[in-house]
């Protein structure tokens, strides 16, 4: 039968203060059956047949009943990744506005600085050579010093909308995320490539470990024609 979750799910951490939870879920692998079968005034022809369909759909491109299928998420996230994360169009978004709530402190802490990846312009790699130390404190003091100004040009009277200028994209940020299993997998297909940022692919990695629970057959019919694709 199809699915429909209304509550809340366990929280997913993700980086060192992020998350990724599910807020509600409708749908599943059988509306999608269901949604291509109406075509023909057709309905469920038994668990064999109906993955054979979802199979059948995603091969060949008839990906439009996937959007009857929809995910609900809460993420918290640093904003670069969510600014990398909105890209993705086809979805909607709200999202905390430091307009009208005063900023916490809370920002993005690397583990480790990556080096330049000079064969891929917009990437990054390992580099053990990297002073990470003073790589570390000097990020740490540039966070520090941009949190302790916001603070000033509030008890200054500025503006929220205004203090929050000198904000680094480090900043966690939350949003709410409504999207369509055939969009999520658009996504999921993009930002777990090892071209995405690292920190991104954390977020991915968590979201397709909750698609693949949600929506079994599906996935396991994508990550069949995926790995197909790249042998």
């Amino acid at each position: 039968m199809p699915e429909t979750t209304t509550q809340t799910e366990g929280l997913h951490k993700v980086l060192d203060k992020g998350f990724v939870k599910l807020v509600e879920f409708m749908g599943g692998d059988q509306r999608a059956v269901e949604s291509a079968r109406v075509s023909f005034g057709s309905v469920s022809k038994g668990e064999t047949a109906d993955r054979k369909l979802i199979e059948y759909l995603l091969a060949n491109g008839h990906l439009s009943p996937f959007e009857h299928s929809v995910f609900q998420f809460h993420i918290k996230c640093p904003i670069f990744v969510a600014r990398q994360w909105m890209r993705h169009r086809i979805a909607s978004y709200n999202e905390i506005s430091a307009r009208y709530t005063e900023v916490h402190d809370e920002f993005y802490m690397p583990e480790a600085f990556r080096g330049q990846d000079r064969a891929n312009k917009q990437g990054s790699v390992s580099a053990s050579a990297l002073e990470q130390e003073k790589m570390l404190a000097i990020y740490d003091k540039a966070i520090k010093a941009s949190f302790a100004a916001y603070k000033e040009l509030l008890d200054a009277g500025a503006a929220r909308e205004m203090a929050r200028l000198v904000l680094p994209v480090a900043q966690y940020t939350q949003f709410y995320w409504s999207v369509n299993a055939r969009s999520l997998l658009n996504f999921i297909d993009l930002r777990t490539h090892e071209h995405a940022q690292f920190e991104i692919r954390q977020y991915a990695d968590a979201i397709r470990g909750i698609f693949s629970e949600k929506m079994p057959w599906t996935w396991e019919a994508y990550a069949k024609l995926h790995e197909k694709k790249n042998s």
